[in-house]
């Protein structure tokens, strides 16, 4: 009997025993019994923030460009789809899901889990549309990521901050370690950290990859009305600002650009398709400004090094008003820190409850932002987004600026509840 993709996903999420299970033996396996091979070049993105707008930077340069794109991101903010995108389309529920029970004939009682099958049928859906390149986030890490488990022609590292300790080390080395692990000898490794781990850089060069780092083999710099990239072969003059905002969404389009221009041999893309999307680029819940009077944006920031990005983009853009706060949290994040990153920029503090097993507490938020210095009147919990929203929206005046942030399911709750339309 054919089933729903809601229908798919409840199957795929019961037939596992661990919601996070980290391993490439099973993907490699399911990938060579579905012959998963690939020959157009694959595009790979870690990092801990700062992912998503790379690869928004990719995918969009070369759809300008003219050519056929699949890209590939995680997590989705409120449909499934999300993930898959071919052409800057999300995939329908028609095609994922023949994708899904093409997974489910091949896996022959192996046990996946829920991330594993489902990139699985994605893979197959995309090797279907015969792309002429992959723009492929990884999803938690690097080395054992089930993304890791594909060759790509080249590969980006964002940044590296303290997010999921539990899976990846708890030391920036660590972790770097973990991250770097998705460059391949021989390929381009990009890296936009400004302060790259040495666990980063010795394992690019006991690999022997064509290790790049934004400072030392790539540039950028902002001038009143646009922004020059460079590397040691070429200048880039005259470039348009990103849509999106934060001087920190230049390394982001640095590391794009570094990747295309390395790729070019294979994927030539012009001065103006990448202007035209850096212009155009806007990924749903990254600093998402969704109306003014009172200014309202959504960002997904989540973590410690998110946060002081957020803050420092806000502090970027003053107002006349107050910042007032919308913010709900996971409790197996680093709470106390993000808090303090963005506790200069806030006035006033509408705090949610989350749902699920992983849900924070509103009162837990409070009480580290009262312990910060912050007046117990200016700090307001409510059992979920829409009450906290909906207090927000009460008290700000035009002047004033709301900030939804938190975590995916903060601003998901938020997207839901405002009606707003994600592509």
């Amino acid at each position: 009997m054919s089933r729903t993709l809601s229908q798919w996903l409840q199957h795929v999420e019961a037939g596992h025993d661990k919601v996070i299970d980290l391993g490439l033996d099973r993907m490699r396996e399911m990938i060579k019994r579905m012959d998963l091979s690939f020959d157009c070049p694959i595009f790979t993105i870690g990092g801990t923030n700062g992912k998503g707008s790379t690869c928004a930077y990719i995918e969009r340069s070369l759809i300008e460009a003219g050519y056929k794109v699949c890209e590939h991101t995680s997590p989705h903010i409120i449909r499934f789809n999300e993930r898959a995108r071919i052409n800057g389309q999300t995939a329908d529920d028609e095609s994922l899901c023949r994708h899904f029970e093409r997974v489910e004939q091949a896996r022959d009682g192996l046990s996946l889990s829920y991330f594993e099958f489902t990139l699985l049928a994605i893979l197959s859906l995309f090797k279907e549309e015969s792309p002429d390149a992959m723009v492929m986030e990884i999803g938690l890490g690097g080395r054992l990521d089930a993304v890791n488990s594909l060759n790509p022609s080249a590969s980006i590292v964002t940044n590296i901050g303290i997010d999921h300790t539990a899976y990846l080390g708890n030391t920036r080395e660590e972790i770097g370690f973990e991250k770097a692990c998705i460059y391949r000898s021989g390929k381009p490794a990009i890296c936009s950290d400004t302060n790259p781990p040495e666990t980063l850089v010795k394992y690019a060069n006991k690999i022997r990859a064509d290790l790049q780092l934004i400072g030392r083999d790539f540039f950028y710099e902002k001038n009143a009305n646009c922004w020059t990239f460079r590397n040691k072969q070429r200048i880039l003059e005259r470039l348009p600002l990103p849509k999106m905002h934060g001087e920190y969404q230049l390394r982001n389009a640095s590391a794009a650009i570094q990747a295309l221009l390395d790729m070019s041999p294979k994927l030539p893309v012009t001065f103006d398709a990448i202007g035209r999307a850096l212009q155009t680029t806007q990924v749903e819940g990254r600093y998402w400004k969704i109306s003014d009077k009172p200014i309202m944006i959504l960002d997904v920031g989540h973590n410690p090094h998110a946060a002081e990005q957020l803050a420092k983009t806000l502090r970027e853009e003053p107002i006349k008003g107050n910042t007032i706060a919308v913010c709900g949290m996971l409790k197996d994040k680093d709470r106390k820190s993000v808090c303090k990153a963005m506790s200069e920029v806030v006035d006033f503090w509408c705090l949610s409850d989350l749902p699920s097993e992983r849900g924070g507490k509103a009162s837990t938020l409070k009480k580290i932002l009262i312990d910060l210095g912050f007046s117990p009147k200016c700090v307001r919990t409510y059992p979920s987004v829409s009450e906290a929203i909906e207090e927000a929206k009460s008290v700000a005046k035009d002047t004033d600026r709301i900030i939804v942030f938190g975590s995916f399911l903060t601003v998901a709750a938020a997207i839901e509840f405002l009606g707003l339309q994600v592509n």
